[in-house]
């Protein structure tokens, strides 16, 4: 797991202002030699104004109702999934099968748990270091050699739990 200057404990930690979102993914593409292209660019501007997880045909019906820039066949919103997902710009939820922006676009791709609301869709970016690695050593300690993992907490927010 890639070491960050902070730690997304906080539940009203996310993305705040999708502007300055992909202004700071803009900065790591040409830190990092990668191509935003205008597709890329507008499905991550929709993911980080959404707030909430995103699945891929909202985010391909978004793009048909003309919201930005891009091609509106599904496998090019895919392919742009794909890179965003590859760079660390955002994360799937597989259980939800949707898609949220990352609190640390600047940081390389990276494991994190997720706190899944089922009644108001919320996921937070639950960073826990320890978390990640006990997953990673109890795996090892079984002879599994963990490549990636993601684990997903379902259950209520504190909102929605209240």
């Amino acid at each position: 797991m890639t070491e960050h200057e902070h730690a997304c404990t906080a539940p009203h930690h996310h993305v705040d202002d999708a502007a300055d979102f992909i202004a700071v993914v803009e900065r790591v593409c040409r830190e990092r030699g990668l191509r935003l292209t205008p597709i890329r660019a507008n499905v991550l501007r929709l993911i980080a104004e959404a707030g909430k997880p995103v699945k891929a045909y909202e985010l391909l019906e978004l793009v048909r109702e003309g919201k930005g820039v891009g091609a509106d066949a599904p496998p090019t919103v895919y392919r742009a999934l794909d890179f965003l997902m590859a760079n660390g710009f955002v994360h799937k939820l597989s259980s939800v099968n949707s898609f949220v922006a990352c609190h640390h676009p600047s940081s390389n791709q990276h494991s994190v748990p997720f706190l899944i609301c089922d009644r108001c869709h919320s996921a937070v970016e639950l960073e826990d270091r320890d978390i990640v690695r006990q997953l990673e050593a109890r795996a090892r300690e079984l002879g599994f050699k963990p490549q990636a993992q993601t684990l997903e907490v379902h259950g209520l927010c504190a909102e929605c739990a209240g």
